[in-house]
C-alpha cells in the first residue's frame, strides 16, 4: 500500500523559494529507522511525519541525518497540507504533539500562524574553532538550548558569510544562527543558519532558529513584533511576536510536488 508524501516550500508564497519540506502523513505508525531512511531520501532539510491521535496529530521531524526536537517549516508545511487535502477543515486548529510540546497553527487569511515555544539565548562564550570556523569576529555569542547565535555588525557581513563547514561540524549542538539589523525598512533583522553536524549545511529558512530571534531582537529593538528575513540563496520571510515565552510565527506555504511512497 502506497503512502502520499508531499513536498511544500515553506516561508514563502512563490514555489521554489523559501524553505522546502517534505510532508508524509501516515496511517499507522512508523519506526524511527522507517522514518529516518525516508528524509534520507528525501534529502530535504527536514522531512515531517503525521499520525493522527485523538484530537491531534503526533509529529517529527529528521533531517537526512538526524531526529531533531524543534522544526518551525516543515510543522508550517504539516499545517498547509492538513487544510489543503482536506484532512482538516479550514476553520480548525491543527494540534501536534511533538518533543517540544504541544504546538498549533492555525490560518489567518492567507497566513498560517505557528504558536512556538519561545527559545531565548544566554550570553556564552563561543570555542575558538568557531569564529574561526565563521571567518568572523561576532559582537555578541550566545546559545540556548539547541543553537549559538551570533550576532555580526552589519548585515553585509551576514549575506557575505562563508564559513568553514567541516569546522562547524565539530559543534555540541544543532547549529549556529547568524544575524545583524536589517538595512532595510521592510524588516528588522536578517540571519542564516548552518546545521552540518544536523546534515543541513544551510538552512533555507529556519522557523525554530526565529523562536530564538525574536526574543533576542526584542529585546535589543523594543518592541514585540518583528519581521525577519532569512538571507540564503532561496531566502524567506518571518514574521515574529513574542507574547511572554511563547512566539507566534507566520508564514505562507506553496505546495510543489505530491508523490507515493512504495518503500
Amino acid at each position: 500500500m502506497s503512502i502520499s508524501i508531499y513536498q511544500v516550500d515553506a516561508f514563502t508564497e512563490k514555489a521554489f523559494k523559501g524553505n522546502p519540506a517534505g510532508v508524509c502523513i501516515l496511517a499507522e505508525e512508523k519506526s524511527e529507522t522507517w522514518m529516518q531512511a525516508v528524509a534520507n531520501e528525501m534529502n530535504l532539510s527536514e522531512t515531517a511525519f503525521l499520525y493522527k491521535q485523538d484530537g491531534y496529530f503526533d509529529l517529527c521531524w529528521f533531517t537526512p541525518t538526524v531526529e531533531v526536537d524543534l522544526c518551525g517549516h516543515a510543522t508550517l508545511a504539516s499545517a498547509h497540507i492538513l487544510w489543503e487535502m482536506g484532512y482538516l477543515n479550514k476553520r480548525e486548529e491543527a494540534r501536534f504533539q511533538t518533543k517540544s510540546g504541544l504546538l498549533t497553527a492555525k490560518l489567518d487569511s492567507d497566513w498560517i500562524l505557528l504558536d512556538f515555544p519561545a527559545e531565548p539565548s544566554s550570553e556564552a562564550t563561543a570555542p575558538d574553532f568557531i569564529t574561526e570556523a565563521l571567518k568572523a569576529s561576532p559582537v555578541y555569542s550566545g546559545k540556548n538550548r539547541m543553537d549559538y547565535i551570533f550576532e555580526l555588525e552589519s548585515e553585509e557581513a551576514v549575506k557575505n558569510l562563508e564559513p568553514h563547514l567541516n569546522l562547524l561540524k565539530e559543534l555540541d549542538c544543532r547549529g549556529i544562527i547568524v544575524t545583524s539589523r536589517s538595512n532595510s525598512d521592510e524588516y528588522d533583522f536578517v540571519s542564516r543558519f548552518f546545521g552540518p553536524r544536523a546534515g543541513v549545511d544551510e538552512d533555507p529558512v529556519t522557523g525554530s532558529a526565529h523562536c530564538c530571534l525574536g526574543t533576542y531582537w526584542q529585546e535589543r529593538l523594543g518592541k514585540s513584533e518583528l519581521v525577519g528575513y532569512q538571507a540564503s540563496a532561496r531566502g524567506g520571510m518571518v514574521k515574529v511576536k513574542v507574547v511572554g515565552d511563547r512566539v507566534i510565527l507566520a508564514g505562507k506555504a506553496v505546495t510543489v510536488l505530491k508523490g507515493e511512497l512504495f518503500g
